[in-house]
């Protein structure tokens, strides 16, 4: 048992790590153009409008969650006099919201999926492989967080929190997962699986999400056939100044050859 969890925790994160990052960039040096949301709008639409932003916006409230859950410690939380108990209820308002969300956006994305037919038919291994994983990973967390939320049950900042900050020391304390209880190691092992399926997956458009669209300059376009108004008095029958410059050359053109037949 020792060695299973010395393989589980501290040395197949690193090796989910290294299949991140290296088929990240093998994903985007061969198939740069290939990293797109492979969007079914055109054959259903009706279900997507609902289940896509509820999967999204919950998912991103849970990785906000996450983020600072375990990598914030409790010590902080304890300067800032924040009371554990409204720590807790927050986690559950704000965590169990999200990952019902996020949840229900999945169930209904995978309904939509199987009913459609042409949904169904331009599915992919990886998306087949990638829902389970992601239900995994999804119910899983949100038992976890309904369970963690209680007084007086298992403190996850003083065990998965205290792992996870370990591997970036590389020094993993293998120890505070593997006296994790289980629901909390099958979320764990499911979101390793997740990352581990991520460059190859439909997942990695998250890295092409058009963020500079918010902060790039305005884009004036102007019309090439706009009129100008040239203004009362100007004499020159209300043409517009565009027509003025492409009738001097005409007329320039057609003295000239005046002249070569002459």
């Amino acid at each position: 048992m020792k060695h299973l969890n010395i393989t589980l925790w501290g040395v197949l994160p690193y090796l989910v790590l290294l299949l991140f990052v290296a088929g990240s960039a093998w994903r985007y040096r061969y198939d740069r153009f290939g990293i797109t949301t492979r969007s079914s709008q055109l054959h259903e639409s009706r279900l997507l409008r609902v289940a896509s932003p509820l999967f999204h916006v919950g998912l991103l409230l849970v990785v906000g969650g996450h983020v600072i859950g375990l990598v914030v410690p409790e010590s902080l939380t304890e300067r800032l006099m924040i009371p554990e108990s409204a720590y807790r209820a927050n986690a559950l308002a704000v965590g169990g919201t999200a990952g019902l969300a996020a949840v229900a956006g999945l169930a209904v994305l995978v309904w939509r999926r199987l009913r459609t037919r042409a949904v169904r038919i331009s599915s992919r291994p990886s998306d087949r492989a990638l829902y389970p994983v992601l239900a995994v990973v999804l119910v899983a967390g949100l038992v976890a967080t309904l369970a963690g939320s209680r007084s007086g049950d298992y403190d996850y900042r003083l065990g998965v929190s205290v792992w996870f900050r370990s591997l970036f020391a590389l020094d993993p304390d293998v120890t505070a997962m593997s006296d994790a209880p289980l629901t909390f190691q099958i979320h764990t092992l499911a979101g390793m699986a997740l990352f581990a399926l991520w460059p190859f997956s439909r997942l990695m458009h998250a890295f092409a999400a058009p963020v500079g669209y918010l902060v790039r300059p305005y884009v004036v376009y102007r019309s090439r056939g706009s009129r100008v108004d040239p203004g009362p008095g100007s004499g020159n029958g209300g043409r517009s100044g565009s027509a003025r410059a492409a009738g001097r050359p005409a007329a320039a053109s057609h003295a000239f050859d005046g002249q070569r037949r002459g």
